[in-house]
């Protein structure tokens, strides 16, 4: 770990024999994949959202707020579409086929867990690559919809001025003007992203999965998160309870320090590769 400072490197160390005992639930957030070119949101890495987030009141009862949504976020797929996993995504899988994971929990959307080779992956907020209908329940993959959406709007030429965790990027509104949105081929029921958005609540099952896997792990391992939210500090809440240890690898402050027994402010693309690196036997 070649100009990291020597803290950083004994606290390195002892998570990598936490990690060596097994029984590791992972918990990640938007700072484990920014080395993969999608931006954090609070973190040194990244920067802070320009805009409101899109809420599902919003979304769904305001025409002119959804059309405009649709087009930043047809825009920013082309960028999260195209992101590949990183060498931190890679080390967590790398643990899960070690046998090391008893599971994983993301609250990111952009499916580069899996793109890594991880398996039963808890997806909190959901992910980017699929499409609900709202109307008959319908999924259908975000490929599909990118392919009628480039068809209904063949003069759209919008540039991005910066993009965010969630998909959606920022443009001007003159950009917008004119953006066709198309429904649900099967019922004509408006569609959506499959994730959650502000004004949701994360399905009952993931959470409940989600804290079974917080409550048998011997560690919670939180990769990339600031904790700022309750949707994910409350599994650093719940295992602090229960004695279960706590490490935390993020660039940057995080609201979960005081309950953690480990925690690395340090890149966790250099991080996480070097943990992964060390024996386990």
């Amino acid at each position: 770990m070649d100009g990291v400072d020597l803290q950083v490197v004994e606290q390195v160390e002892t998570l990598g024999e936490w990690v060596a005992e097994g029984g590791v639930a992972v918990l990640s957030g938007a700072g484990l994949s920014t080395e993969s070119g999608i931006p954090d949101y609070r973190g040194p890495s990244g920067s802070a959202r320009r805009s409101t987030p899109m809420t599902y009141q919003t979304f769904t009862r305001d025409p002119i707020a959804r059309r405009r949504y649709w087009a930043r976020s047809h825009l920013g797929w082309r960028t999260i579409g195209q992101a590949r996993p990183n060498d931190g995504h890679r080390a967590v899988a790398q643990w899960q086929r070690m046998g090391l994971l008893d599971g994983i929990i993301t609250q990111n959307v952009d499916g580069l867990h899996q793109a890594a080779g991880a398996r039963d992956v808890v997806e909190l907020h959901g992910n980017l690559a699929r499409i609900v209908c709202l109307g008959c329940g319908a999924r259908t993959p975000r490929a599909e919809l990118g392919a009628r959406l480039d068809a209904a709007n063949p003069t759209f030429a919008g540039e991005a001025v910066a993009f965010n965790a969630d998909g959606d990027a920022e443009l001007a509104d003159t950009s917008l003007d004119g953006f066709t949105v198309v429904d649900c081929l099967d019922c004509g029921g408006m569609l959506k992203p499959d994730v959650v958005y502000f004004g949701e609540t994360v399905p009952a099952d993931r959470v409940a999965r989600s804290f079974e896997l917080v409550e048998n792990a011997r560690t919670l391992l939180v990769l990339g998160s600031s904790l700022t939210v309750m949707s994910g500090r409350r599994f650093v809440l719940r295992a602090a309870k229960l004695g279960i240890r706590v490490a935390i690898v993020n660039r940057g402050v995080t609201r979960g320090e005081p309950y953690a027994g480990i925690v690395v402010d340090a890149p966790l693309g250099i991080v996480l590769p070097c943990l992964a690196a060390q024996p386990t036997g």
